[in-house]
């Protein structure tokens, strides 16, 4: 129920439209009510009874009155017109007032949708702005083909369960309600008999449902787990093949496929029991009423003034089955409800995760890098659980000058470079920029002054041009087309079918791998950062690319302060110094010549590439 009382702030969005959807369920609702009194004296005319004689009554807003009004105007279109014209003038009111209750019917969903599609929509939107705004160890911890599905097949699930809820919350009750008071005022004996069977129903509809709910989210679960099996294999299909692993990832895709029909089919038949249930439910309380309610048509034969007639029976059992449409489809709904809750949770698992990379409330508007970067008494771990990943890190970078980061893979470099950005906060001690703590300055500040290129060049399935001014504003095509020069990318780009305007796929996919880590070098060189950060920007690449991208990382460094995280030490030989990290701690650090000289680690990592 908390999940789902999270859902007001969106409907409350739209709450002009609801007003208004509100309102034409009124009047359908009116018009479908009043059809229920009017088919009393088209069954007595139909069936040839006498219309009870009545004067003209003084006109009061009762029940009685209108009642007394209606057969005093139909007695008097008898005795004017006779039988069969009465018929016809009470067949066309009948028609009449059908139409417009179908006629409101169909405004309120007209209005109605808007509002559906507009919570959708909206809900979307918060889920795609938080995850962008989550930290990067909320994804390294989740599936991502979980969280797509979170985004389509949950999202969509809230639509047509919870959402439709909202529909008829307001209409059912209503048509409940007035229904229940028309039959009443029909027969009071008679309704509290048709309630009681009603309650009953209610407890045997209500035992099937309880645990609806738990295997809605075991369902929704598995569909994640199914989306991040699709989405590795896809991802990973050249490796799939080059293993010749085809049959292992269909037997383990297989398994979970088949484990999702199960689930599925346990959710489908516990929720298509609903409407069975009560449909059955229903005929049985249909029969038992007919059967007391023959009993009490009998009684009122034999005296007027108790039972109720045959015409205000069938106009009763027309109430009755008035009640339990509504009725069935509030059941319905509330099998649906659970079944959507379970998959609200899963978005809301999201939207409630804790955002902890954030501005403090007085964070600086620093812009400007004039001094230096500090790593004072730097320590970090993950989770609390995990060991230290950095222990005592303390370096200093001058502005202008290139560090380099050097050692064996989970030696710490990456995390190193990724505390600057702050895509991780420190666990122990500071990172200061002119001596002002980067917690303290304000985000998009401070990584406005930054310039990442990575190993995996990550590009977007748009154009060369869109992917080089990516998240920069106001740039002009000369301007891109002179980063593109300056990182040795405009000669490639002006070969391509449609230069600038061509799309390059998934992740780039229809470059080869020099090109597109010379468009994020591009990308780089266009915002003109004051601090770069490489992290083995060439590892991946073969020698000839290799050399197009350096000579592109040279430009792109020059007259910056860079943080370089090397693999291949032939590229950091003339950093101003190099850092030598082992199991999170610096153990050496100086210019390539001293480090060499000093025969310590680095030595023995430029001898195991052949380099002196």
């Amino acid at each position: 129920m908390k999940s789902i009382l999270q859902l007001i702030p969106f409907v409350t969005r739209y709450k002009k439209l609801v007003g208004i959807n509100v309102f034409f369920n009124v009047l359908m609702v009116f018009f479908n009510l009043v059809s229920i009194p009017m088919l009393i004296p088209f069954l007595q005319v139909l069936l040839g009874q006498e219309i009870p004689p009545t004067i003209k009554p003084e006109w009061q807003w009762t029940i009685s009155t209108l009642t007394q009004q209606f057969y005093f105007e139909l007695g008097q279109l008898i005795e004017k017109h006779g039988k069969e014209r009465a018929l016809i003038y009470v067949c066309v009111l009948m028609v009449s007032i059908f139409f417009f209750k179908n006629l409101f019917r169909y405004l309120s969903l007209y209005f109605i949708t808007p509002m559906r599609t507009g919570i959708i929509r909206d809900l979307r939107k918060q889920l795609f702005e938080k995850s962008l705004n989550l930290p990067l160890s909320y994804f390294s911890e989740e599936r991502k083909g979980d969280l797509m599905s979170r985004f389509s097949a949950d999202v969509q699930e809230v639509e047509w369960s919870i959402l439709n809820m909202i529909e008829i919350m307001v209409r059912e009750p209503l048509m409940i309600i007035g229904s229940l008071g028309l039959m009443l005022y029909l027969s009071p004996s008679l309704t509290l008999f048709v309630l009681l069977l009603l309650v009953f129903a209610t407890l045997v509809i209500g035992g099937v449902g309880r645990s609806l709910k738990k295997e809605s989210a075991a369902t929704q679960s598995q569909i994640g787990f199914v989306s991040s099996l699709i989405e590795e294999a896809l991802g990973g299909v050249r490796v799939i093949k080059a293993f010749n692993a085809e049959k292992y990832q269909f037997n383990k895709f297989g398994k979970a496929n088949n484990d999702l029909r199960n689930l599925t089919n346990q959710v489908i038949r516990r929720r298509d029991m609903a409407s069975p249930i009560t449909e059955f439910l229903g005929i049985l309380i249909v029969c038992i009423l007919i059967w007391y309610g023959f009993k009490q048509v009998q009684i009122h034969r034999v005296n007027p003034l108790i039972g109720i007639s045959e015409a205000g029976f069938l106009a009763f059992i027309y109430a009755f089955f008035t009640v339990i449409d509504p009725a069935k489809s509030l059941s319905t709904s509330s099998f649906n409800v659970k079944k959507g809750a379970a998959a609200l949770e899963r978005i809301n698992f999201i939207l409630d995760a804790p955002e902890l990379i954030v501005d403090k409330e007085n964070a600086a508007p620093l812009s400007i890098f004039k001094e230096k970067i500090e790593y004072s008494n730097v320590g970090f771990y993950y989770r609390e659980q995990d060991k230290m990943i950095l222990k005592n890190i303390n370096l200093t970078i001058p502005k202008g000058k290139v560090v380099a980061l050097v050692g064996a893979s989970g030696s710490g470099k990456s995390t190193m470079a990724d505390l600057l950005p702050r895509f991780y906060d420190v666990t122990e001690g500071e990172i200061r920029i002119d001596g002002l703590n980067i917690k303290d300055i304000r985000l998009k500040n401070l990584r406005n002054m930054m310039g990442i290129v990575t190993q995996e060049a990550v590009l977007f399935n748009d154009t060369i041009y869109n992917n080089i001014v990516f998240g920069l504003e106001n740039k002009s095509e000369n301007e891109v087309i002179a980063a593109a020069k300056a990182a040795n990318a405009h000669d490639f780009i002006e070969n391509t079918e449609g230069g600038y305007q061509t799309n390059i796929g998934d992740r780039g996919m229809k470059l080869s791998g020099g090109q597109r880590q010379r468009l994020t070098i591009a990308r780089a060189l266009l915002k003109n950062p004051e601090i770069l950060i490489l992290d083995e920007a060439t590892s991946a690449l073969d020698s000839e690319s290799e050399k197009l991208v350096q000579a592109a990382l040279t430009v792109l460094m020059k007259n910056r302060t860079a943080l370089v995280i090397a693999h291949r030490l032939s590229t950091v030989q003339h950093a101003d110094e190099i850092i030598v990290l082992r199991a999170g701690e610096i153990i050496e650090r100086g210019t390539h010549e001293y480090l060499y000289n000093a025969h310590g680690e680095y030595r023995k990592l430029v001898e195991l590439q052949g380099l002196s």
